[in-house]
């Protein structure tokens, strides 16, 4: 799998690719589906949610930029799986996770494999977590229509966040780096399909 996201799809981060060997990805799926852990595709997990294709969670982990020293916050847990190779990759990692049976899963999950700097909450997710803001990295892991306004404004100033945002069908990833007069620059990237984020500042159920 590895090989394939360095040599197929130019994932060129060594530090994301160390982090995607490291982590396993089998525990993050159901037993029944394990055979097919380890091939390109998302996966179901429950309460109509998905687990991102490994090409995605590297891609996007690759645009966020993560630094050891980073605080990072993730908008939707699913199992752990990106908290995971974020938590591999920064200092400390904050997740809200909107359904409560996937965040308590995701915690003991966690905590089996060893993952010491995570903390997973049960939230509406478009909301932040500003109690802990503001963050050098945010992450969304569902497709927005727009970014929602408490996420840019818990992002530190340097800051950057990638989202999926676009209609609930098709999504673009798109990066913002939020500039130090309190501004946004907004990149967009590739192409993406994302089950929608669902909150406050997102899609209504």
């Amino acid at each position: 799998m590895v090989e394939e996201l360095e040599k197929k799809y130019g994932i060129a981060d060594r530090r994301v690719l160390k982090a995607m060997l490291d982590i396993p990805r089998h525990l993050f799926v159901r037993k029944h589906l394990w055979a097919q852990a380890y091939g390109d595709h998302a996966l179901p997990i429950g309460a109509e949610q998905t687990i991102s294709q490994p090409f995605v969670v590297a891609r996007m982990s690759e645009m966020l930029r993560v630094s050891p020293e980073h605080t990072v916050l993730e908008i939707g847990t699913g199992t752990g799986y990106q908290t995971a190779i974020l938590a591999k990759l920064a200092r400390r990692v904050y997740s809200l996770e909107r359904v409560g049976e996937l965040a308590r899963a995701a915690i003991d999950r966690l905590r089996s494999i060893g993952i010491p700097n995570v903390k997973v909450q049960a939230f509406d997710g478009t909301v932040g977590w500003s109690e802990v803001a503001p963050f050098a990295r945010i992450l969304v892991t569902a497709a927005a229509p727009s970014a929602p306004k408490p996420l840019i404004e818990q992002l530190r100033p340097g800051g950057r966040m990638v989202i999926p945002e676009g209609s609930r069908e098709e999504q673009r990833l798109v990066s913002y780096r939020k500039l130090r007069g309190g501004g946004v620059r907004r990149e967009e990237g590739e192409a993406v399909a994302f089950v929608p984020l669902i909150g406050r500042y997102g899609w209504a159920s």
